[in-house]
């Protein structure tokens, strides 16, 4: 039954997907911001850290935020004012939206510190989305791409975000590392980055998309270290090893499922 509440949902993530997208543009530089990779005294560049990702790994923020518009026009559809998915999605992706805008302005304004604990809260809550999404059932092709599909980008592309993004607080706060070498600590971030991968293929049970994201993101960490201007061997070789594990364990689990499921359904029938 329709009611009052669903209507503020809907709102909400609309205005909140307007909110995002304008701070995409600043943060892009088109409305007149600072780009991110420039913004904070570029301790978001790609040779800032030995965990930068190269510039065009950015490029997946294009699917990511036409995804999350048009889920947001969808959602706000009459056939989805109801719908018991939507109505325990609305208010996370709504949060995520937010919180977004909220990193990219702390940025724009040299508030690097400030957006650790931003993008950390951001990630949760694309946890929380995403075990929304594990445990309901989407009802047509169409809602798996523009949700499913586009909060396991979104999830995937933060994952590696994060760990950046924490990583560019530290060095730039003047964090000496304990005494390890740059290489010991990109070899030990990217490291965790791959077992969060791993962890995502399991709970998702060989879902693609968080797993392409955050491969794209390793992959492109992968090509800086090798031609950039902040060169590290042994971190492209681990990133490249953590692609590659991630993306077998996904397509494991993937090529599993079906197989498990049938031989449930024979044990009960």
């Amino acid at each position: 039954m329709s009611t009052s509440r669903d209507l503020l949902r809907q709102s909400t993530v609309l205005i909140s997907a307007i909110l995002a997208l304008v701070g995409s543009f600043i943060g892009s530089g088109a409305a007149g911001g600072t780009p991110i990779q420039n913004a904070s005294g570029g301790a978001l560049a790609a040779d800032a850290t030995p965990i930068a990702p190269g510039g065009p790994a950015f490029a997946i923020w294009t699917p990511i935020y036409a995804g999350l518009v048009l889920y947001a026009i969808w959602q706000f559809l009459p056939r989805q004012k109801t719908d018991p998915r939507q109505r325990r999605l609305g208010y996370p992706v709504a949060a995520s939206l937010l919180l977004n805008a909220a990193w990219i302005l702390s940025v724009q304004f040299d508030l690097l510190w400030l957006s650790v604990p931003v993008i950390v809260l951001l990630l949760a809550v694309l946890v929380w989305a995403f075990l929304i999404i594990l445990d309901t059932r989407p009802r047509s092709l169409l809602e798996t791409v523009l949700v499913d599909g586009t909060m396991g980008l979104y999830l995937g592309w933060v994952c590696v975000a994060t760990a950046a993004n924490i990583t560019a607080a530290l060095v730039a706060a003047g964090f000496d590392g304990f005494g390890l070498a740059a290489d010991a600590w990109g070899v030990l971030i990217i490291a965790v980055a791959g077992l969060v991968g791993v962890l995502l293929a399991v709970v998702g049970r060989g879902r693609l998309t968080p797993t392409l994201a955050l491969c794209w993101g390793l992959g492109w960490v992968a090509f800086a270290r090798l031609t950039g201007d902040l060169l590290s061997t042994p971190t492209a070789i681990t990133a490249i090893v953590a692609v590659v594990v991630v993306l077998v364990v996904t397509l494991f689990l993937r090529i599993r499922a079906p197989r498990r499921l049938n031989t449930t359904a024979s044990a009960t029938a």
